[in-house]
């Protein structure tokens, strides 16, 4: 995939066909028009979007408007509900989503830079910027160079955890000095990963101040595995760390409670691959929420419409089809760690 970084008086061009501007990502779109309108200019030409009334509730609206995105494979981040009640931090992300996959500008010219970006990367920053973080992610390797976006994610991972005294301010980074005050905030940030107990050797913070991709990478799907895990650990109301076995056996107790025959070893069980254990344990948390005529013998779609579903059910899920379908376990644990966190907040 390329990732197009533009001037931000382009970027702002994708909304110019609706005559209705808005000014936050928040009260603005809650009645889901704008949306509407701009996945009807940014829509190629071979898929076909269908009608959205407006005469349906606000939600349903929003669900019908989020059903046409999927048409376009940009489903991900929000459900119907985080579009009405106005979610800032989740509708931008769906937004960036659109204008990333989308982004209906003029082809670039010599001031723009196009950078190749893997799935996985895709995956990092996509969850980066749903937390709100700033500044916004735009490329893994050159935007937390400053220290300040992985300072924002241990904090949404362990409040409290940054020590904000030790941090060099924004501005003192735009000072003589500035770049070895940034090394500084990339010390204290793998400092901040070994006292989360992150696997961390030979990555040290010169590491991430240069973008060194595999390092960067390796410490950036850390944060994101903890911060799930996270998660998990406060619904359960209990101070033990959550442990990969330990989503594994649930995994498979619900399956089993629900009457499913299919089960995971775990991570790296090849019968994920056709999600079918995935599937089921979405009708397992919402009963008859799968059609399972729906369900094929071709392994991607069945992982499109497993990945569809999770986030219908209101599953945050970050995972791309295909890390289903070739099992990759970091991704695979996300996705059944998301759909716990699902089934936990229906018990609270």
């Amino acid at each position: 995939m390329q990732l197009i970084i533009f001037k931000k008086s382009k970027i702002l061009r994708v909304f110019l066909g609706d005559p209705r501007r808005i000014t936050n990502f928040s009260g603005d779109i809650k009645d889901s028009e704008v949306y509407i309108t701009l996945l009807r200019q940014i829509c190629p030409n071979d898929i076909n979007l269908n009608p959205v009334p407006l005469s349906n509730s606000l939600e349903q609206r929003a669900e019908k408007m989020l059903q046409n995105a999927s048409k376009m494979k940009c489903r991900a981040f929000i459900t119907p509900k985080d579009v009405v009640n106005g979610n800032s931090k989740l509708n931008t992300a769906f937004v960036a989503n659109l204008f990333n996959n989308y982004p209906a500008l003029d082809p670039p010219d010599e001031d723009t830079v196009v950078i190749e970006e893997t799935r996985e990367e895709k995956t990092y920053r996509n969850w980066m910027n749903s937390l709100g973080v700033r500044p916004y992610v735009n490329y893994l390797y050159t935007d937390l160079n400053n220290g300040f976006v992985l300072f924002k994610l241990f904090d949404e991972i362990k409040p409290g955890i940054v020590d904000w005294n030790k941090v060099n301010s924004l501005d003192s980074l735009k000072k003589h000095g500035g770049q070895m005050k940034a090394l500084e905030n990339c010390n204290y940030a793998v400092d901040l990963g070994k006292q989360l107990k992150f696997s961390l050797v030979g990555i040290g913070g010169s590491d991430i101040y240069n973008g060194v991709q595999t390092l960067t990478l390796g410490m950036v799907w850390q944060l994101m595995r903890a911060y799930t895990l996270s998660l998990l650990q406060k619904l359960s109301g209990g101070s033990d760390v959550i442990k990969d076995c330990d989503i594994v056996s649930w995994v498979n107790e619900k399956l089993s409670s629900a009457g499913r025959t299919s089960s995971i070893k775990n991570f790296k069980d090849p019968a994920i691959s056709n999600s079918r254990p995935v599937i089921d344990l979405i009708d397992a948390i919402k009963p008859e929420s799968i059609n399972y005529s729906n369900v094929e013998n071709d392994d991607l779609q069945n992982a499109k419409y497993a990945i569809s579903m999770a986030r219908k059910i209101g599953a945050r899920v970050y995972a791309l089809p295909e890390d289903i379908v070739e099992v990759n376990p970091k991704m695979v644990l996300t996705v059944f760690a998301c759909l716990m966190i699902v089934d936990m907040q229906k018990t609270e």
